[in-house]
């Protein structure tokens, strides 16, 4: 089985994030960069795919050459193959970045499966998988925990998703595309060997639509930063029917 996954340039969340004097872009001056934690699981799972079923494993991305680095990431864990389509856009919008992959796709050999991230790390736009399943006229299923090759010599791949009910499984026939969540598998750590292989693997680049989407980013802004607040609940035993009122909300006591 041969199975594609689209990753995004990201950056990497170990710091603070700062803005651009106009608040329009994040600073990435001293920013690293990486995938998101769906994607790398998305890879992962082609990874193993493919070394089950004798197929291969790629991986795609949108944006300018700087993004590939995050496609040999991709190779050192194992991806046989990568493609970048080039964009002038750092972060194209969704409907941008669909288009692109869309047309990717139409000049790729075909792919049984196509892996997204449920939703990018830094965005969280959640659409891109959707709008090209729906481009292509493929099933496609969101939120997935678990992919089931059983009924692939037949033409099917199972999908498990989870609900606040249970479980979900939905059988799709091939081509299909899925979006995977964090927690499908446990990626691999690149080896050094992976790693070597990856430098000196080639990326196959493909000339982008140059359509742009329909959004327009206008301004940043950071989250409220939550703060602790303490309180005096009283002193001695006058604090014990305050106490007593906390742990009835937490549903500690009855």
């Amino acid at each position: 089985m041969d199975v594609l996954v689209c990753v995004k340039r990201v950056p990497a969340v170990g710091a603070e994030i700062l803005l651009t004097a106009d608040a329009t872009a994040i600073d990435t001056r001293h920013l690293g960069f990486t995938i998101g934690p769906h994607e790398e699981c998305a890879v992962e799972e082609a990874v193993r795919i493919a070394e089950r079923t004798g197929g291969s494993a790629g991986v795609l991305t949108v944006g300018p050459p700087e993004t590939e680095e995050q496609l040999r990431y991709a190779l050192s864990m194992g991806a046989d193959h990568a493609v970048r389509v080039d964009s002038p856009e750092t972060d194209p919008d969704p409907e941008a970045t669909a288009a692109a992959v869309t047309g990717a796709l139409g000049e790729l050999p075909p792919y049984d499966l196509v892996l997204f991230g449920e939703a990018s790390a830094d965005a969280g736009h959640a659409q891109v998988g959707f709008r090209v399943a729906c481009a292509l006229r493929r099933p496609v299923v969101g939120g997935v925990k678990g992919i089931d090759l059983d009924g692939a010599g037949g033409g099917t791949v199972t999908l498990r998703r989870a609900t606040p009910d249970g479980v979900e499984l939905h059988e799709a026939p091939l081509p299909a595309v899925a979006a995977v969540l964090e927690g499908l598998n446990l990626p691999r750590y690149p080896t050094i060997k992976g790693r070597l292989r990856a430098k000196r693997a080639p990326v196959r680049v493909l000339d982008g639509p140059g359509a742009t989407g329909g959004l327009r980013t206008l301004r940043l802004r950071h989250r409220p930063e939550a703060r602790a607040q303490t309180v005096v609940l009283g002193r001695g035993a006058a604090a014990a029917p305050a106490v007593v009122d906390v742990l009835a909300e937490l549903g500690m006591v009855r």
